[in-house]
């Protein structure tokens, strides 16, 4: 190997690392036990390693490619705000070529690994795609932003059954709903941090529109209707006692998680955000998992 390639590969390698930094590659916590959620319910236990690896993968590249894809397009905004100056496109720690090459390379990656599930998930890869891409401007127009983050991670229950069972069943779209609110009531409380920058800069979020009290507000509602669909989600299922109980475990950290911040002390929220919601998708799944080998 000459120095040259040898070279070329450490800078690709140290690139590559940067950008996983970047997109914050372990957050996939959060929508990955949903997506194994949906898989596990349609094959009614342990679907193979075929549909496990496909799904993982698929789940991991979707996730990448948004991320990236929403920091490329952001990097203009994310150089203005003082919280973000600090990430890799703006300092210039990571060029944008490679970004945008990273972000056809997850695209692709995605699409073959949904190409091998079945039809529907390769005709849905696209939109799939198309839509997660779209959240990163939604901010641009329209506070319901949150809702759109909230319908793009709560396609991974949904993704995970059709990896095995290629229709639209009730339980799935009801985990699709629970999602839903799930994520956006806490991207509403993670935006209370740029409610100040976002109304400056012209941008739309239910903090910077409504104010902050009435994003608490607004995101309680959505973590009752959360813990409301998981319930019907569960029940559509025909899950047991062991499924309702992890989903009683799910709604007191729910509870716990408004009970850490108010409108007098949000010094809380990245806690919030980050380590309970990662405990609620993982404990959701654990339970859901004992429930049908059980």
């Amino acid at each position: 190997m000459t120095d040259l390639l040898r070279n070329k590969l450490r800078i690709l390698w140290t690139d590559t690392a940067i950008v996983c930094r970047m997109i914050k590659i372990e957050h996939s916590i959060f929508a990955l036990p949903f997506a194994y959620m949906g898989l596990f319910l349609a094959a009614d236990g342990w679907p193979g390693v075929k549909p496990f690896l496909l799904l993982t993968i698929a789940m991991i590249a979707v996730r990448s490619f948004a991320m990236a894809f929403n920091r490329l397009v952001d990097i203009n905004i994310d150089s203005e705000n003082p919280r973000t100056r600090t990430r890799p496109l703006v300092t210039g720690e990571l060029s944008s070529v490679f970004t945008l090459f990273f972000i056809l390379i997850c695209g692709v990656i995605f699409v073959v690994a949904c190409k091998n599930m079945n039809e529907l998930c390769y005709k849905l890869s696209y939109f799939a795609l198309a839509w997660s891409a779209f959240y990163s401007i939604t901010k641009r127009f329209t506070k319901l932003c949150h809702f759109v983050l909230g319908s793009v991670l709560g396609l991974a229950p949904l993704a995970g059954w059709l990896c095995v069972d290629p229709h639209f069943t009730l339980p799935a779209v009801l985990f699709f709903t629970g999602v839903l609110f799930w994520v956006a009531g806490f991207d509403i409380l993670y935006a209370t941090q740029d409610r100040k920058f976002d109304r400056g800069r012209g941008l739309f979020s239910i903090p910077a529109c409504l104010g902050l009290q009435s994003s608490l507000t607004i995101s309680t509602f959505c973590h009752v209707n959360t813990v409301i669909f998981f319930l019907l989600a569960g029940l559509s299922a025909g899950l047991g006692w062991i499924y309702f109980t992890t989903t009683a475990i799910v709604g007191g950290i729910m509870i716990f998680e408004h009970q850490v911040i108010s409108a007098e002390d949000m010094s809380r929220v990245n806690m919030a955000f980050f380590s309970l919601n990662g405990v609620i998708s993982v404990v959701l799944f654990i339970g859901t998992l004992l429930d049908i080998l059980c």
